[in-house]
């Protein structure tokens, strides 16, 4: 097995097929941890308002039901289930009642098979890759997720940040001390812009996600790696943002999530962090 997976290319195309079979997966995070996060928040306040009343069934699971089409209920057999290949053969609708189906689930399992590639081609095959992957598949199920519902889960956010946190003990990619800092100055960093932004305008500018978010990219590759991640992210967010606000007509004052931005730069700094400093030295001297 090592030495077919020592062929060069194989690795990497495996990591690619692995990446298509999980994105599929994580369309289903994507979707439905929102949804079953929301009913436990609901039935909690029921439960603390004393709220009588019928209980809500809870959404479906992340697992253990099949996926479905959202308006027939049709249950997707498996020729109706590999990624991207069955989209692209219904032609993106449902085969039973023809409903549209949304460009998000090839869009997703494309990016993450890339992605996967892209991560054991720079780290080929070893525990570094492996954890490089499933710090990959949790920034692209956030992204998602904040771009839907503007939420960043601490389900996702904090496993991401104790992992980080916990493999700097081998260390995998930053040292202990590296990785404590970069955690603490990532999300106190934004903790305070939120703070002053709040005290001065009166209004939210982010959500606690995104400090929670930078906190883990720290705790991934230290603080050294923070400030490109923010200006990166920073110039990503204006570029994309202010093309979406003036494609779509709205003003400044619609809400754009900053995590997908946070996500990207992270990803980015975390495969090419080298390249990118390199690049810091010759441009500003630093």
């Amino acid at each position: 097995m090592q030495e077919f997976l020592a062929i060069p290319g194989v690795a990497v195309a495996l990591a690619g097929l692995l990446g298509l079979l999980v994105g599929s997966f994580l369309n289903v995070v994507i979707l439905r941890l929102p949804a079953r996060l929301m009913h436990q928040w609901r039935e909690q306040s029921r439960e603390m308002l004393e709220l009588g009343g019928e209980v809500e069934p809870a959404p479906p699971g992340l697992v253990w039901q099949a996926s479905h089409c959202p308006q027939c209920k049709h249950a997707l057999g498996a020729l109706e289930n590999i990624p991207v290949v069955s989209w692209l053969a219904l032609r993106g609708r449902c085969k039973h009642c023809g409903t549209k189906i949304s460009v998000q689930y090839p869009l997703v399992e494309l990016l993450t098979a890339v992605c996967s590639a892209l991560i054991v081609w720079k780290l080929g095959v070893g525990w570094q890759a492996a954890a490089g992957l499933l710090f990959t598949w949790a920034l692209i199920a956030l992204a998602g997720i904040d771009v839907r519902t503007q939420l960043l889960p601490d389900q996702i956010t904090l496993s991401l940040l104790w992992f980080g946190l916990l493999i700097a003990l081998a260390p995998f990619f930053v040292d202990t001390s590296s990785a404590i800092l970069g955690a603490a100055i990532g999300y106190l960093s934004l903790w305070s812009v939120y703070w002053g932004f709040k005290l001065l305008t009166g209004k939210e500018g982010m959500g606690y996600g995104d400090f929670k978010l930078l906190g883990a990219l720290g705790a991934w590759m230290g603080p050294w790696a923070l400030l490109p991640i923010v200006l990166l992210s920073s110039l990503i967010g204006a570029v994309v943002g202010g093309t979406l606000l003036a494609v779509q007509g709205r003003d400044r004052a619609t809400p754009i999530p900053f995590g997908p931005f946070l996500a990207a730069a992270g990803w980015v700094q975390f495969v090419l962090g080298a390249q990118i400093s390199a690049l810091c030295r010759t441009w500003f001297g630093i």
